[in-house]
């Protein structure tokens, strides 16, 4: 290699091409000068996030939660996307308290994002400090944006809980102008059953049955409100769509097997709540209602199991507690029938019909004095149910006062001219004991006889047959009373 050739070589070993080397050229530069010192490394913030949104997006939530660790700790706890993750991984573990912590970590490193002020937000409403919750969706509504469904739903959320409920129907609406999104149609329904208005409720899901056609939740509680708004065509045919959408719609199975149940087709109920049973085995009000199927075909060993089970599974719903003591009351295990009633009259003091059991079972546990209150008590509560004047007086006349029946029966005609659909048990067994209280004095009315065309029986004990209609009429009231459980699970859901 000439000098010409040296001359043309520059730091890097390749040659400059057309380029001579004159006096204002750089010299190479010497190898010693070349080497400069290195600039410290610093850690770089989020150079894994892409690696934990992975393993996040693929539920792989244990090595997320290592790789969370080692990012936590070479940023100091400064990786805002590595505490977010972590808040919402611990928010679907339970963990809502920890995963507070985490998101106002998420805030103090970022306060001006409105996505940690949601999940901060968030985080309170799940913890119940609604208050709060609704203080932090203000603060990122503040926050100059887009306007953003997501928090005035919330916000009305809030509201609803903190029972302000025109402000949260305000809200809510809102929200809907924003975006017509499904969950906020059925809080809107939601407030306007608070406010007890079935017909804006109806309103509110038929416009979202429209927005979507295709939904089992809509439908479902659309059919609900039927229900409860006595359309039982109407409730059939949404309840229908429902499963036709989704044949496992755990909500809608046990909506039409409450319907199949109420019209006394148990086989086709139970077909119902079978299938349900198979998706959702935890639910105490599925198991209840199966309960109540069985013990209306008289298969008692399988109703106190399944009802049992359904103890089991919620100890403290009152209605469940009632079934077990009508169930064992016309098993004549008057002991566990007087154990569970006054479980339920406990949890709910203001039920006539647990009050009426209570007197028929101390009656047989030999307590008269006691059944007399619990009736009286009974009566009070619940002033139009036929079936407590009628088992009133049978009570009042086995006990030899004969004026006091009389008065009770009289009350028993007078609720049963006014109200219809009264079972023709019932009215023979009011017929019979008439005629016994009016062998000495006809001061009883005579009751309108209705001829019987399902059965031929009549009351041969008119105290048993009395005590016996009570129990097949309660079972009917249980009925419905759970089945308003259902509706009340649906549309909290």
């Amino acid at each position: 290699m000439n000098a010409a050739d040296i001359n043309n070589v520059v730091a890097n070993g390749r040659h400059c091409v057309g380029i001579p080397h004159t006096p204002y050229t750089s010299n190479p530069v010497p190898a010693v000068l070349s080497r400069a010192k290195k600039v410290p490394e610093c850690p770089v913030l989020g150079n894994r996030n892409w690696l934990i949104h992975l393993h996040y997006a693929r539920k792989e939530l244990g090595v997320c939660k290592i790789l969370i660790q080692e990012d936590l700790e070479k940023s100091k706890g400064m990786s805002e996307y590595a505490n977010y993750v972590m808040g919402l991984i611990l928010r679907h573990e339970g963990k809502i308290q920890e995963s507070l912590e985490y998101f106002q970590t998420c805030h103090s490193l970022n306060p001006k994002s409105v996505d940690n002020m949601k999940q901060v937000a968030r985080s309170l409403f799940l913890l119940g400090r609604h208050r709060l919750a609704m203080e932090a969706y203000l603060e990122a509504e503040r926050v100059p944006q887009k306007p953003d469904w997501e928090i005035y739903h919330n916000l009305g959320m809030c509201l609803m809980h903190l029972n302000e409920l025109e402000k949260a129907k305000g809200y809510i609406s809102k929200a809907i102008q924003l975006s017509s999104q499904e969950c906020s149609y059925i809080a809107l329904a939601k407030i306007c059953l608070l406010h007890n208005d079935i017909q804006g409720a109806l309103h509110v899901y038929t416009i979202a049955s429209e927005q979507y056609p295709d939904s089992a939740e809509i439908a479902t509680c659309l059919g609900l409100l039927y229900i409860r708004a006595n359309l039982f065509q109407q409730a059939f045919e949404k309840l229908g769509s429902a499963l036709a959408h989704d044949p496992t719609f755990t909500k809608a199975l046990l909506a039409a097997g409450s319907m199949m149940q109420n019209h006394q087709e148990f086989d086709v109920a139970l077909s119902k709540y079978k299938l349900a049973s198979h998706h959702k085995p935890e639910s105490a009000v599925l198991w209840s209602n199966i309960g109540l199927c069985f013990f209306q075909k008289k298969k008692y060993v399988a109703a106190i199991s399944s009802l049992k089970r359904a103890n089991y599974l919620a100890p403290t719903d009152w209605k469940i507690l009632y079934n077990l003591g009508l169930v064992h009351l016309a098993t004549q295990q008057y002991a566990s029938a007087f154990h569970f009633l006054s479980t339920s009259i406990n949890l709910q003091p203001n039920s006539g019909n647990s009050f009426m059991l209570l007197a028929l079972t101390l009656k047989h546990l030999g307590d008269q004095d006691n059944a007399n209150q619990a009736f009286q008590q009974a009566s009070k509560l619940s002033p139009t149910n036929a079936s407590i004047p009628l088992n009133f007086s049978i009570f009042l006349h086995s006990m030899g006062a004969r004026e006091k029946a009389i008065i009770q029966l009289k009350r028993f005609t007078d609720l049963a001219q006014s109200q219809k659909g009264q079972s023709q048990e019932m009215v023979d067994t009011a017929n019979s004991l008439s005629a016994v209280l009016s062998e000495d004095d006809n001061a009883t009315r005579d009751i309108p006889r209705t001829e019987n065309t399902d059965s031929e029986e009549h009351p041969e004990d008119i105290n048993g047959r009395g005590e016996k209609e009570s129990g097949e009429r309660d079972s009917q009231d249980t009925t419905q009373e759970t089945n308003t459980q259902i509706e009340m699970a649906a549309d909290e859901v």
